[in-house]
């Protein structure tokens, strides 16, 4: 079954590339584009995507408002593109519910990747991007909002918690934790389904808002 795409910038060079990309994959299907935020909406509405890729700066309405309206409303994913490393908007699109940022420099085979790693429920945060952006996320104090409770968490579900903070796969977490990434893979729900998070993104920001994980821990 194909990943079913929608594909939203304003440049629509860059636009009609990454579509061209990810339309020539056998297991991909970008079935609309558009051109701002708006579109972007109503093309989501329309199609009933899997992932929307989404540029964060875009007329008419930018790409943060456009995830927050597309992640509160459907079930699609959004995978977001900058132009900067740690651009100053990212932050404010993980809490609209993103589900990881793409550079627009990337790399034909990392855009492809992106898209079906976020298709298949996962978040598109490396260790080494997670510890780069919770470091400049954690600096914020101003702007973040009253932090996640964790106590409604088992000591094994926090523990998993603290793992993904971490940036660690199931696999890696199974291994630290000496159980198998069948049982990781329930904490993890639990863990999401308890504090009412989308996905893995969202659980770093979590787990270091509530203080069960610390910058350069």
């Amino acid at each position: 079954m194909s990943v079913r795409v929608v594909v939203a910038d304003d440049q629509e060079l860059v636009r009609g590339g990454f579509a061209m990309i990810l339309d020539a994959q056998p297991d991909i299907d970008v079935v609309a584009e558009a051109g701002d935020g708006v579109e972007a909406v109503a093309a989501v509405r329309e199609h009933d995507p899997d992932v929307l890729l989404l540029d964060i700066r875009m007329p008419r309405m930018d790409g943060i408002e456009a995830a927050g309206i597309v992640c509160a409303e459907t079930r699609c994913r959004v995978l977001m593109l900058t132009t900067f490393d740690l651009d100053d908007y990212v932050f404010d699109a993980l809490r609209a519910g993103a589900s990881g940022f793409l550079l627009k420099d990337v790399r034909r085979d990392e855009l492809v990747n992106a898209v079906r790693v976020v298709a298949a429920g996962d978040s598109l945060l490396a260790p080494a991007v997670t510890g780069k952006l919770i470091a400049e996320f954690t600096s914020r104090p101003a702007a973040r909002p009253v932090a996640a409770t964790v106590d409604v968490l088992t000591a094994r579900e926090r523990e998993t918690l603290r793992l993904i903070a971490r940036g660690l796969s199931n696999a890696e977490i199974a291994e630290a934790m000496v159980v198998s990434e069948h049982t990781v893979k329930t904490h993890v729900s639990n863990v999401l389904s308890k504090l009412g998070l989308r996905d893995r993104v969202q659980a770093v920001i979590a787990a270091y808002e509530s203080g069960l994980a610390v910058p350069g821990a």
